[in-house]
């Protein structure tokens, strides 16, 4: 295999970029940058999606009910988790990390284009680009993160939260942008301003490109030219096999939007397992590094516990929004879209504090293990919360104050940002060398068996009171967070170098 990058261009960036971003390196600037467009167009996308599925075809929409619409927008999800899979393995044998994101943010600009054409075939074909290119994008991107930072330096984890306050500037400005355009114009054209986001990002990257860490034309652990040559030609065969055998199906009438929802769940749970048994037998990987393997079984599931709480503020929580909630502030009206904003501006708010807080303690600052549980707990209080104001009434035409969303958001918000910046921080440190790029793809199957739960789980939206839906939902998360805590111990003593 070869390891070495061709090309004229340093694989480094400038020795002056180190501190050159609010004392973190000059690259976190860039990929910070191009996650800030991504997220605009991913979660604008998101938060108006399963609000399209649930219209009247009459008003635009795709007149599904609403349990329904969230388990198919819950089904999109997994698949764009799932895709990870294939993008961590492109980037280390084929690609590299760079192209990578370059190829996966031109595919998801495409998706949104053919989204923005009001046809329902433009649709699916839309989201199974963005599909496609988010599963190339995401893992890499956040590998590229990794990569700016030596495994001791202790600016990786504030690092991160700046990172992923980028992430959630996108995630705020997004939904207010697509809500507003689908609810005064149309869903068509919120679609439109998400691709013209991504494109933004796309240029941006491109232009950052020199302060960017391991930038290499090839990858870096990259197949012989046979072999890659005969992978290139299997995974088209492959692509090309599955669209016609899917097609065929669909046409006999046995691959219902059903049937589909439920083989993309199986195949969440299914890859996870395959991948965490080929990463503890690979020849590769040494007996150190699958010592810390283990543990981070333990974070794997607790991501899974978060992220289903998560996503829910995009598919259940929108839905209630929609129809329970007022969408009023001191005298102002909002689209019912615009509370996913509420959640991505918690995040642009506290990150930058959490960031300082991890920075100025130092050495001191709580174990990552036990960030991560706090975040699941939070994640589960939001949820309870939700309790509160749907108990109580008489029928479903209550209306709610606006504030216990937004509530629910505060808690959700501070979670993500401790669950998922110590998540992917220790992710990049326990990722075996020759999985790199792969491990983070598995975190983000983490995402994906969320998604793929939740799809099976918001079927029981609406088929149960809302009180003992998010009351269950909400216990069990809480529930897996105190186990983690319980666990201390023993991740502390097999998670090193993570501290």
């Amino acid at each position: 295999m070869s390891h070495t990058a061709t090309g004229t261009e340093p694989a480094q960036p400038p020795p002056e970029d180190d501190h050159a971003f609010f004392g973190q390196p000059r690259g976190l600037m860039t990929l910070s940058g191009l996650e800030v467009w991504e997220r605009f167009s991913f979660l604008g996308m998101q938060a108006i999606l399963v609000l399209f599925f649930a219209d009247k075809v009459s008003d635009g929409g795709m007149g599904m009910d609403p349990g329904t619409a969230a388990s198919v927008s819950a089904a999109y999800g997994t698949l764009v988790y799932l895709v990870s899979v294939a993008g961590g393995w492109l980037a280390d044998r084929i690609l590299g990390s760079y192209r990578a994101v370059l190829y996966g943010g031109i595919l998801i600009a495409c998706g949104h284009y053919a989204m923005a054409v009001p046809t329902a075939t433009m649709t699916w074909v839309g989201l199974g680009l963005i599909s496609a290119g988010t599963g190339l994008l995401k893992p890499n991107v956040a590998s590229m993160v990794g990569k700016l930072y030596r495994t001791e330096d202790q600016r990786r984890d504030a690092g991160f939260a700046l990172y992923y306050m980028g992430i959630n500037i996108g995630a705020f400005a997004g939904p207010l942008v697509t809500g507003w355009l689908g609810e005064h114009a149309s869903w068509h054209w919120g679609f439109s301003a998400a691709a013209v986001g991504m494109t933004l990002g796309l240029i941006q990257y491109v232009a950052g490109r020199r302060h960017l860490a391991g930038r290499k034309h090839v990858a870096e652990y990259a197949l012989a030219p046979g072999p890659m040559r005969r992978a290139v030609l299997t995974i088209a065969a492959g692509v090309v096999a599955a669209a016609l055998v899917a097609t065929a199906l669909a046409l006999a009438g046995w691959l219902t939007m059903d049937r589909f929802v439920d083989v993309l769940t199986l195949v969440s749970v299914i890859a996870p397992v395959v991948y965490f048994v080929v990463m503890f037998r690979s020849p590769r990987v040494t007996p150190e590094e699958r010592g810390r393997l283990r543990p981070y079984v333990v974070l794997f599931l607790a991501s899974v516990v978060f992220n289903f709480i998560l996503f829910q503020a995009y598919s259940t929580m929108m839905l209630l929004a929609s129809t329970n909630a007022r969408t009023e502030i001191f005298g102002f009206h909002f689209p019912a879209s615009w509370y996913a904003s509420a959640l991505g501006a918690f995040e642009v708010a506290l990150a930058p504090v959490v960031a300082a807080v991890w920075a100025r303690m130092g050495p001191r600052q709580p174990h990552a293990s036990n960030k991560i549980a706090i975040g699941v707990i939070l994640g589960g209080l939001s949820f309870l919360l939700m309790v509160i104001p749907t108990s109580g009434h008489a029928d479903d035409t209550y209306r709610m104050a606006a504030w216990w969303i937004v509530g629910s958001y505060l808690l959700l918000g501070l979670g993500d940002i401790l669950l998922e910046t110590s998540g992917m921080s220790a992710t990049t440190k326990l990722a075996p060398k020759a999985f790199a790029s792969q491990t983070m793809a598995l975190w983000f199957l983490s995402l994906a068996l969320a998604n793929g739960i939740q799809a099976q789980i918001v079927k029981l939206y609406g088929e149960v009171s809302n009180p003992a839906y998010f009351g269950v939902n909400g216990a069990i998360a809480v529930a897996a967070g105190v186990a983690v805590i319980a666990a201390a111990p023993w991740l502390k003593r097999t998670m090193h170098p993570v501290h």
